[in-house]
């Protein structure tokens, strides 16, 4: 009974949080998070378009909190919003603005949407990225397009900082499937090696501390006596 109850609740906590991902429209919210208080549900929408989610006096606010007390009853919902400064480093937002792209400007235009997003999201300093469609794009079969560049860790403990996300886009031909990665410049890596001056200096010293070193220990070292007998000795 336990177990059902458990899995019961987060069927709603999903539902809720795809219905907010919805009402608000694709490409405006990245992530929906639930905190549960003594107060009340604390519901935290991360978006980059804080504007266009509040509405006009907080109007869309008003709005989704009655729905979220009637339709799914919360007892005491509060949105707040966590405003995204560098939509280009989520990988949310990228794919949604990707399948947004190709819904408008067509499946055979993909090669120029994703490099282009490439090129933005390298700019904004991620370290790596990979773009994964799949789909009819080129042609009526579908196929697998991977686009990438920098660098991204596939397995290890590094790739649990890698952001993740998945993307629909609905165009003539058919579904296209949409997957994001993005490696963060402020990602902690931890078999990372920084090569900067002050490092490049460092290996300098130490290779010529380790030739003097060398050089010191062969003066040192004392001659090797000749084992060859004398003739004196022999006689």
């Amino acid at each position: 009974m336990e177990e059902r109850k458990i899995v019961q609740f987060k069927k709603e906590e999903f539902a809720i949080k795809e219905y907010i991902k919805n009402s608000l429209g694709k490409g405006k919210v990245s992530k929906v998070r639930i905190e549960y208080t003594p107060i009340g549900e604390k519901i935290i929408v991360s978006t980059s378009k804080p504007g266009l989610v509040i509405g006009r006096k907080g109007e869309k606010i008003e709005e989704l909190t009655g729905v979220l007390k009637g339709r799914f009853k919360l007892e005491n919902p509060h949105i707040e919003i966590d405003e995204i400064m560098k939509p280009d480093l989520d990988a949310q937002l990228v794919a949604d603005e990707i399948a947004i792209s190709l819904e408008r400007f067509g499946p055979l235009k993909f090669k120029v949407v994703a490099y282009r997003m490439l090129q933005r999201i390298m700019g904004a300093g991620a370290l790596g990225t990979e773009i994964r469609l799949s789909g009819k794009l080129p042609s009526s079969r579908a196929k697998t397009w991977r686009f990438a560049q920098g660098y991204l860790k596939k397995t290890g403990d590094s790739a649990k900082v890698v952001d993740r996300a998945k993307s629909i886009s609905f165009t003539k031909p058919g579904v296209v499937g949409i997957k994001v990665a993005i490696l963060s410049p402020e990602a902690i890596i931890k078999d990372r090696v920084i090569i900067s001056e002050s490092l490049i200096l460092r290996l300098k010293q130490n290779a010529e501390k380790t030739k003097i070193d060398n050089e010191e220990k062969k003066m040192k070292k004392p001659a090797k006596k000749s084992k060859k007998k004398t003739s004196e000795e022999k006689e």
